[in-house]
C-alpha cells in the first residue's frame, strides 16, 4: 500500500497539463470526493499498527504533492492566458504613456532665455568650478576686500585659489576676455554659497544674470531693458529702482516690480506693501571693464542677475525653497502644463 503512494507521489510530481480541463481532471482524480485521497483515508483503518504512522505522512505528502501541483499549473495557464490577451490581439489600445514634466527651474529659467533673446542676448556657460581671479579680483573685489564678506564661499581645500562660483558673474567675466564689443550675453547657472538650508536659502541655487556692453550705452537702456522683462514675464510694468551697492557696478540698484494688493497672497509675499524686489543691476564699473581688457573710456555697459529659484518659486507659488532639490515625482508632475 505505501509503495503504491509513493508511486503517485511521483506521479502526481511529474504531471503535466496544457489545458484547465486536465488540470481539473487531476485534480478531481486525487482530490475529488471520490477521489484517490479519500480511498486512502478509507483504508486507513485497515493498516497495521506498526504502518500506520509511515502510511499517515505517505497520504499527507500525496495531498500536499497533489494541491501544490493543481496551485502551480493554473497559475501557469492563467499567466498563459493573459499574455496571449495582451499581445495576441492586434486591435487592442495600446499602454498610455506617462509624459514627463519640466522642472520649475528649467521652465522659468527657458522663459527668461527667450525673453532676453528676443531682443538680442545670446546665452554663455561658464564653469562651475572657479577660480579666484574670475569670480572675484576681475570683478572688482580684490583680496581681502570686505564685500568677500556678502558671499559666503566655498573653497577647494587642497587649494585656496579654487573655490566653487558664487554667482555667474564669472562667467561675463570669461566672455568679455574672449569676445569684443558690442556685447549682449544672458548667463543662467548654478551657484553655491555656504549657507544654512532652510525654506527660503539653499547652500545651492540659480541663477541668470545679463550683460550688455556697447559705445554710449546709459542707465536709462538698463531701465527700459528691465522694464520689458518684467512687462514679458510678470505682465507687470510697473517697476522702481532702489540706490545699492554691489562691487562690479556703478551706481548700482535693486529692482522692484509694483505686484500689487488683490489677493491674500499679493499682501504676504510683498509685506503688504505691494512692491516685490526681483533682482540687483548697475552700470559695469570701469575697473571690471579694464580687467578684461575693454577700453572704458570708449565703451560703457550694464549689468544684472536674478535668482531663478525665487522667480520659479513666485510664480508657482511654492512655499519652501527645498522642494525644488528634493525630486519629489508628486511635486514635479504639478507642473506637466506648464510648458
Amino acid at each position: 500500500m505505501i509503495d503504491k503512494l509513493n508511486q503517485l507521489i511521483e506521479e502526481a510530481q511529474t504531471f503535466q497539463a496544457q489545458t484547465k480541463e486536465e488540470v481539473e481532471a487531476f485534480r478531481i482524480q486525487y482530490l475529488g470526493k471520490k477521489g484517490l485521497l479519500n480511498q486512502f483515508f478509507a483504508e486507513f483503518k485497515n493498516v497495521e499498527n506498526h504502518q500506520k504512522k509511515e502510511f499517515g505522512q505517505a497520504i499527507n505528502k500525496l495531498k500536499k504533492t497533489a494541491e501544490d501541483k493543481v496551485k502551480t499549473l493554473k497559475e501557469q495557464l492563467e499567466s498563459q492566458e493573459e499574455v496571449k490577451g495582451i499581445y495576441g490581439d492586434l486591435s487592442r489600445p495600446g499602454q498610455p504613456i506617462e509624459i514627463g514634466a519640466r522642472h520649475p527651474i528649467s521652465i522659468v529659467k527657458n522663459q527668461i532665455i527667450d525673453i532676453f533673446s528676443r531682443i538680442g542676448f545670446n546665452v554663455s556657460e561658464g564653469p562651475e568650478i572657479e577660480d579666484d581671479w574670475h569670480n572675484f579680483t576681475a570683478l572688482n573685489l580684490p583680496e581681502y576686500h570686505p564685500a568677500r564678506d556678502m558671499q559666503d564661499t566655498f573653497f577647494i581645500q587642497t587649494n585656496p585659489d579654487i573655490l566653487l562660483r558664487t554667482h555667474t558673474s564669472s562667467v561675463q567675466v570669461r566672455y568679455m576676455e574672449n569676445n569684443k564689443p558690442p556685447i549682449r550675453t544672458i548667463s543662467p547657472g548654478r551657484v553655491y554659497r555656504n549657507e544654512a538650508i532652510s525654506a527660503r536659502s539653499h547652500c545651492f541655487f540659480h541663477q541668470v544674470e545679463g550683460l550688455y556692453i556697447d559705445k554710449n550705452v546709459s542707465f536709462a537702456d538698463l531701465k527700459q531693458t528691465l522694464q520689458h522683462f518684467t512687462t514679458e514675464m510678470f505682465g507687470k510694468s510697473k517697476i522702481r529702482l532702489r540706490p545699492s551697492y554691489f562691487p562690479f557696478t556703478e551706481p548700482s540698484a535693486e529692482v522692484d516690480v509694483y505686484w500689487g494688493l488683490e489677493t491674500d497672497i499679493d499682501y504676504r509675499i510683498t509685506k503688504g506693501t505691494g512692491w516685490l524686489e526681483i533682482m540687483g543691476c548697475g552700470m559695469v564699473d570701469p575697473n571690471v571693464l579694464e580687467n578684461c581688457e575693454i577700453d572704458s573710456k570708449e565703451y560703457s555697459g550694464f549689468a544684472f542677475g536674478m535668482g531663478i529659484d525665487r522667480i520659479a518659486m513666485l510664480l508657482h507659488q511654492i512655499g519652501d525653497i527645498r522642494l525644488l532639490s528634493e525630486n519629489d515625482v508628486r511635486f514635479l508632475e504639478q507642473f506637466k502644463r506648464a510648458f
